[in-house]
């Protein structure tokens, strides 16, 4: 394990309160950054296995599926022609994280890129063998998902934004 890599076994804790939080607020600050600057800073993503090959981040909207409140979350994400790839990993946590939950009841929305702003899509969770084709390309992007999908038992779903 080198100084910035993740470990390989699910570290204690992941799973508390003050984990959550942190994730959390540690979002909320991205979103602002990002605002603020149109993505100039806060599009990439530098934790982790991102520390030495940054991996690229957009801004997710997302209607809240019981509040219906709008929602942003930053997400790491990989091109694929026309659609954007994005993963529910959720640092391996054990439940799949509130975006994805909201996207499957509202799969209209709006994604934010570096110089991109309101980009109108369309989620879906890929299938199986489309995931099977993405998920060797997500790892290659950021090894770190790897990790993640061996600390959790869920099956980390992969969703794909298309254009609308």
């Amino acid at each position: 394990m080198g100084r910035f890599s993740l470990p390989e076994q699910k570290p204690g804790g992941l799973d508390s309160p003050a984990t959550a939080k942190v994730m959390k607020y540690g979002a909320r600050a991205q979103v602002a950054v990002f605002r603020l600057t149109g993505g100039r800073v806060g599009s990439t993503w530098r934790i982790g296995a991102g520390f030495r090959k940054p991996v690229p981040t957009l801004l997710l909207e997302h209607r809240g599926r019981k509040s219906g409140r709008l929602f942003t979350t930053p997400l790491l994400y990989l091109r694929s022609g026309e659609d954007v790839v994005v993963v529910g990993s959720q640092g391996g946590l054990p439940d799949h994280p509130q975006w994805y939950r909201n996207l499957l009841a509202h799969p209209e929305t709006r994604i934010h890129l570096k110089g991109r702003r309101a980009v109108p899509v369309t989620a879906r969770v890929a299938g199986p063998a489309e995931r099977a084709d993405l998920w060797p390309r997500l790892v290659e992007l950021y090894a770190d998902f790897a990790k993640y999908q061996a600390w959790t038992e869920r099956e980390i779903p992969v969703v794909v934004l298309g254009p609308r």
